[in-house]
């Protein structure tokens, strides 16, 4: 598959992660808190576009052992740890500077944009690579 149509695809699925991401945030902010239920969102998010970054983005064997499957997972979780770092910092800093009811969904979005180009390389080279 071309690098651009690729990279497009994985744009596609973080925009249905983005969906989940703020869909969860806001559920469960008025229970837990705006910080705690972002890592619980991240956390959604990411098995989200995972699943569909495994299936449509880099085409990975579905004949895989369980096993196998979940040591790729774990790996996509800790390799999207770099870009949610990144994403986390960004989220706070539009939560710290920011008000009204849209703040929390813009500061998601914007962290998502910040995140993006080393999610995608990390995917790419670390998690789904070729063997």
């Amino acid at each position: 598959m071309k690098l651009r149509k690729q990279f497009l695809l994985f744009c596609a699925v973080g925009v249905a992660g983005l969906v989940v991401d703020i869909g969860v945030l806001y559920a469960l902010a008025p229970e837990l808190n705006w910080y705690l239920a972002r890592l619980v969102s991240f956390l959604c998010a990411a098995t989200v576009t995972w699943a569909l970054n495994r299936r449509f983005t880099f085409d990975a064997q579905l004949a895989e052992s369980l096993s196998s499957i979940a040591r790729q997972y774990l790996g996509y979780l800790c390799a999207m740890g770099v870009g949610g770092a990144i994403n986390y910092a960004c989220y706070v800093a539009v939560m710290a500077v920011l008000n009204g009811p849209a703040v929390a969904a813009a500061g998601v979005a914007l962290g998502s944009v910040a995140g993006l180009f080393a999610n995608f390389a990390l995917a790419k080279r670390a998690v789904f690579r070729k063997v």
